[in-house]
């Protein structure tokens, strides 16, 4: 075994659970590189301060230069707002160090560009947190629609929905200022990853985007709120995608419906360890969709538990990801989804905006 040192920048929400991570996973997966919570950088020495102690990092900074320039720093998790995640793939990209970024890949597809092309020029790992496709049940359901389990997908329809700005008079927030931090950058990226891992590449896109409640606090909303995609795959499927942050109800609403000629497949994320296969076969009296809860049969399940039914949880997906990621480093070689997975959902995005400006159908491939 080996050690490896890791950096976090961002101790927040997503911070943390990164460094749960990283302190996790050797033990789950027996991975043969062991991290160590080496430094953390925040946006102040003191938050900083706070966060190494929390977590169990040796070292704190307030300046996220220092952490991507330290000797003792080997690979580095950028968990800060998307507008610093050009400037910090640069930098760490010119040390070569091994790089990981929560979506979405900066704050537009010219920042996507930029950061691909900085890590694919030095060669250095990298890769792009969708978290929420690692859950053994997506997995799972990966493997039966290219194992051909429902035949020629026809149809998938996929939501990426949750209720967090709903309240018309919640205060404005960050969450209210740039497309980075809109639906469309913040929620439409996880279903759109889904999308092109379960189904394939998306040819074109009608799109229309939104935003429903205008003003919070006396303050204009300047992104969008919600935003709904048809599209066609290169497969030639069709399919359907809706986004939206003000969904009434809504917690976790990664969801997604998927037809085939041979059967379909039904997944609500807030049913997280169960999945529905139809199979069109045997007597119509006796045919239905079938609840499998995951277990040990299932992908990346048995790390976490041996029992059938017990179920994995939230912060388990990114644990999976930091063993995938840890494995590129040892394998010196990226990983699914690398940078350039994340830039064509970055593109997706963008070609949907460029549908709602035109109020038409835009190709994939014009972005």
């Amino acid at each position: 075994m080996a050690e490896i040192g890791i950096g976090i920048i961002g101790g927040g929400y997503m911070g943390k659970a990164h460094a749960v991570a990283f302190s996790a996973v050797g033990a789950v997966f027996d991975t043969t590189l062991r991290p160590r919570l080496e430094m953390v950088a925040a946006s102040s020495e003191t938050s900083a301060a706070k966060y190494a102690k929390s977590y169990g990092f040796a070292r704190s900074t307030g300046d996220w230069r220092v952490l991507v320039k330290d000797a003792n720093v080997d690979a580095i998790v950028i968990a800060s707002p998307p507008e610093t995640h050009l400037d910090i793939t640069r930098a760490a990209a010119a040390l070569g160090k091994p790089v990981f970024c929560e979506k979405p890949l900066g704050r537009s597809v010219q920042d996507g560009k930029a950061m691909v092309d900085s890590v694919e020029a030095a060669g250095a790992i990298n890769m792009i947190g969708f978290n929420y496709i690692r859950t053994p049940a997506s997995q799972f359901a990966r493997a039966l629609i290219a194992q051909g389990e429902i035949g020629n997908v026809t149809w998938f329809r996929g939501e990426h929905t949750e209720d967090f700005y709903a309240e018309p008079d919640a205060p404005a927030t960050w969450r209210a200022q740039g497309d980075a931090n809109g639906c469309m950058g913040d929620l439409a990226p996880h279903m759109i990853n889904a999308a092109l891992a379960l189904i394939g590449p998306i040819g074109s896109v009608m799109a229309e985007i939104e935003t429903v409640h205008k003003t919070r606090g006396g303050a204009p909303v300047t992104n969008d709120d919600q935003g709904q995609i048809m599209c066609r795959f290169t497969n030639g499927a069709m399919g359907h995608l809706f986004f939206s942050r003000t969904a009434t109800g809504r917690k976790m609403g990664y969801i997604y419906e998927v037809t085939g000629t041979k059967g379909a497949i039904r997944f609500d994320q807030e049913d997280q360890n169960a999945l529905w296969l139809y199979k069109a076969e045997g007597p119509e009296a006796q045919r239905g969709f079938r609840k499998i809860l995951t277990g040990p049969a299932h992908p990346d399940y048995e790390p976490f538990c041996q029992g059938p039914g017990h179920g994995t949880g939230y912060q388990d997906q990114i644990i999976i990801e930091a063993r995938d990621f840890l494995a590129a480093i040892e394998a010196g070689e990226s990983r699914w989804p690398t940078f350039r997975d994340g830039l064509d959902v970055s593109g997706i995005v963008e070609a949907a905006r460029q549908s709602h400006a035109a109020r038409a159908w835009q190709d994939i491939e014009q972005i």
